[in-house]
């Protein structure tokens, strides 16, 4: 893995193949190797660039007090720092929240959104009972070693014909989380709420969804898609929230088919001095 310093963290990330680049955010408990499979199918024809948000993988904790706004500004500046101009944006749950956040405070930065099982944040998506839940789990299993709540993830994450290998490296990924960075994202994305956004987004936007997905339901991507306006919604049948590693292939054929179909849009002209 590649390593640089922004804003005083240390960011790990993944960085492979050549042509317009895409920039991937997992979500919690994960890292960049959650997404494996993206990194080796979409590598011939994109620059494919993975990061370990700080918090998670080989990166640094941040401090307690980050939230969302803070991760989108590391996130811009990671982004500038490669050098990656305007980069295709695509997040994965906690991450597709993250992807709106850097939207919303650094609109020039993407040059499309891929949002997948994602959420207007937590409070932007789910009842308030659902978002208090999710987050007192978080608290609690932030301190427990991961075999005493790993497994439990796994029904939500993944259907039941997941094969066996499949589910074992899941659970290794998460296995690697920082207690720490666990419970800031928890409280960052219990706090997030993302519609204000939502009707502002004027890139393509692709969102795409397991049809099994227990985490972020059906009900929540049809909620996303009536309100971003240059939005396309594409369904995964019979796989649940991990769509991008139960489904590798159509996953990959369908971010392929979006970024084919969409003009990469020109940096902002700049800004002429006054006479």
């Amino acid at each position: 893995m590649d390593q640089i310093e922004v804003a005083g963290l240390r960011i790990a990330f993944e960085r492979t193949g050549n042509g317009p680049p895409i920039v991937l955010l997992h979500g919690i408990l994960q890292d960049s190797q959650a997404w494996r499979r993206q990194l080796d199918g979409l590598s011939d024809e994109f620059t494919v660039v993975a990061w370990d948000a700080p918090g998670c993988g080989r990166s640094s904790d941040p401090p307690e007090t980050f939230r969302l706004p803070e991760y989108a500004d590391c996130l811009a500046a990671f982004v500038a720092a490669l050098g990656l101009g305007r980069p295709h944006v695509l997040g994965l749950s906690w991450g597709g929240g993250l992807a709106l956040e850097l939207y919303r405070q650094h609109p020039t930065v993407p040059a499309t959104l891929l949002l997948t099982g994602a959420y207007a944040g937590w409070a932007g998506s789910l009842p308030a009972e659902v978002v208090s839940q999710r987050l007192r789990q978080a608290l609690r299993e932030a301190d427990l070693p991961p075999d005493r709540f790993i497994p439990g993830w796994i029904p939500g994450l993944l259907t039941d014909a997941a094969p066996k290998a499949m589910v074992d490296e899941v659970m290794a990924v998460m296995s690697r989380f920082h207690p720490s960075g666990y419970r800031v994202m928890a409280q960052a994305f219990a706090e997030a709420d993302l519609r204000d956004v939502l009707p502002r987004v004027d890139v393509p936007t692709l969102l795409l969804y397991g049809e099994a997905d227990r985490r972020s339901p059906l009900a929540v991507a049809k909620d996303l898609h009536a309100t971003i306006p240059a939005s396309t919604l594409v369904v995964l049948p019979g796989v649940g929230h991990l769509c991008s590693v139960e489904a590798a292939e159509p996953f990959n054929s369908a971010v392929r088919r979006f970024l084919r179909s969409v003009q990469p849009h020109p940096p902002p002209p700049a800004r002429l001095a006054p006479p």
